[in-house]
């Protein structure tokens, strides 16, 4: 079904290799519903024709200062002041070093940074270019003062760039893209921007020999639902998954591990930079004393028992609450009885910010369910119960309570 029926949207192209991609970007605003007009700078002309955007919008790109066949405004030397009075959303993707400077400064010497100047609704910017130029100071303080003007900014990706470098810099997927402006449209907050989330999710498997282990039913899905949520709200967000077969959320930089101990490295050493620690992954509480080499036969293993020796494995969250600065801790409680007395005793034994409580045998709660039952308990011990709810709100719920936790941005 289209999401963006009727809605205007205004998609600027600058002078970046990362131009092509934006007919894509066209393509799919188009089929959800929404109409598009093309503004390109002097210079993203050189990388992709103005005549490729006209036939996928159905509508005439504007380039020059005063547009001599404007598809929207009534006069072409106010066509910027109509064009930022129609749109509902401008997105300037890709936007490149020179153009995001000009903006910061309140520049107007082409026809798309004069349409910024004159834009009434939300700005969402995609910042695409050498790994160099992106991390040069003057590219992120402009991009740190874009923020706090209420700028959407959505992180590069990281990979091998058109210069042969590797690194930050990359257009993102536009399926990304498109969540962001779905998301902004819809009302849906980017209150996570500038923040790193680090999320775990799925089982831990602990091998008893090469072909067994002590597992759980854990499927995974309420912490990929956070990871996407985060995504969702402006977070770069990176998913420690434990042995699961579910995609990759779009825009997560995504870790895959067996064991606790693997987890373990995994969390602690990306927890210095993180701002969020959301551990909803069920890790095992006990792993085997001893990995036998090969498969133990039931021959080899006694008349009619076999018994294995195990050992407690590290307590991931509890080392976190020892080694944090500033982050947040969110942690889960799976519990079967007394539920709300032992998620109390979690969060304070472990020094939590927030803890969740579930219980697989209620009702849309199981394991594998695309819906779940929690109780939020915050730092003064308050139950807070949600309704039924499908994964992705209740991940919501949880990061609407982790903005609040947050220090407010300076």
């Amino acid at each position: 079904m289209p999401t963006l029926t009727g809605r205007h949207i205004i998609l600027g192209i600058t002078g970046g290799i990362a131009a092509y991609k934006s007919a894509l970007l066209v393509r799919d605003l188009v089929r959800e519903g929404a109409e598009v007009q093309v503004v390109m700078t002097p210079a993203a002309t050189q990388f992709v024709t103005p005549l490729t955007f006209a036939t996928l919008s159905r509508r005439d790109v504007i380039v020059e200062m005063f547009p001599a066949t404007p598809g929207q405004p009534t006069a072409q030397w106010t066509a910027h002041i109509d064009l930022g009075v129609w749109a509902d959303l401008m997105l300037i993707a890709p936007a490149t070093a020179n153009t995001l400077a000009k903006i910061t400064v309140g520049m107007a010497d082409n026809f798309l940074t004069s349409l910024v100047l004159a834009l009434r609704g939300p700005l969402v910017v995609a910042p695409t270019m050498d790994v160099d130029m992106y991390q040069h100071t003057a590219t992120q303080r402009n991009l740190a003062l874009l923020r706090e003007r209420g700028v959407h900014v959505i992180e590069p990706e990281s990979g091998e760039l058109a210069s042969g470098l590797t690194g930050p810099g990359r257009l993102p997927d536009p399926a990304i893209i498109m969540d962001v402006v779905r998301a902004i449209l819809a009302g849906r907050k980017r209150d996570l921007e500038g923040k790193q989330v680090l999320v775990t999710a799925g089982p831990t498997q602990e091998p008893i020999d090469p072909v067994r282990y002590i597992g759980n039913r854990s499927s995974g899905k309420m912490g990929f639902a956070l990871a996407e949520a985060a995504v969702a709200r402006g977070a770069r967000v990176t998913l420690i998954a434990g042995p699961v077969h579910l995609p990759t959320p779009s825009g997560a930089d995504r870790v895959d591990v067996s064991t606790a101990q693997e987890m373990m490295d995994a969390v602690l050493g990306r927890f210095e930079n993180c701002d969020v620690l959301i551990m909803a992954a069920a890790v095992g509480d006990f792993t085997p004393a001893a990995v036998a080499q090969s498969k133990i036969k039931r021959e080899k293993a006694g008349a009619a028992h076999l018994t294995i020796e195990c050992v407690q494995n590290p307590d991931i969250l509890r080392t976190a609450a020892e080694r944090r600065s500033r982050q947040i801790l969110v942690g889960f409680a799976l519990e079967t009885d007394n539920g709300l007395t032992h998620a109390r005793e979690k969060r304070t034994a472990k020094k939590l910010d927030l803890i969740v409580l579930n219980d697989p045998r209620v009702e849309g709660a199981a394991f594998g369910a695309e819906t779940n039952v929690v109780t939020l308990i915050g730092r003064d011990d308050t139950a807070t119960p949600l309704p039924l709810l499908p994964k992705l709100e209740v991940a919501h719920h949880i990061l609407d309570r982790v903005v609040h936790l947050l220090p407010p941005a300076r």
